[in-house]
């Protein structure tokens, strides 16, 4: 089991939010690492684009453990959702070498509200 805590179980933050992240594991076979990734990845038409902005690696890790990371977010890209592709941030936690993990879908933007680059109006024509 993995999982991935964050404050007052929020899901939207703002640019530059320093924010305490708490990850734990309970693995059923022994693993030669667990990371804890931040990245964001585009979603939609055309190429996706993906980026580890960071990662926090715990070799050999204990089968069960609980680790906390302060992390300060970064300044960009904003999280937004157009009509063709979105920009999507997230936390991922995998153990390694098994692959077994959890992700967790947040919102960075500088009002931490995900921005919408298309209007209603426009879909309904």
């Amino acid at each position: 089991m993995l999982e991935i805590l964050l404050p007052e179980n929020r899901s939207a933050f703002e640019v530059g939010e320093l924010i305490e992240v708490t990850v734990s594991w309970s693995l059923d076979s022994p693993a030669d690492s667990v990371e804890l990734r931040l990245l964001w990845n585009t979603v939609g038409k055309g190429d996706r684009n993906l980026s580890v902005e960071k990662s926090w690696k715990y070799d050999q890790p204990m089968m069960s453990d609980e680790v906390t990371e302060t992390i300060r977010l970064p300044e960009a890209p904003y999280s937004f959702s157009g009509k063709l592709v979105s920009l999507v941030w997230a936390f991922e936690l995998i153990a390694l070498p098994g692959g077994d993990s959890i992700r967790r879908e947040i919102v960075i933007s500088p009002d931490a509200q995900e921005i919408f680059l298309h209007s209603q109006r426009y879909e309904d024509e």
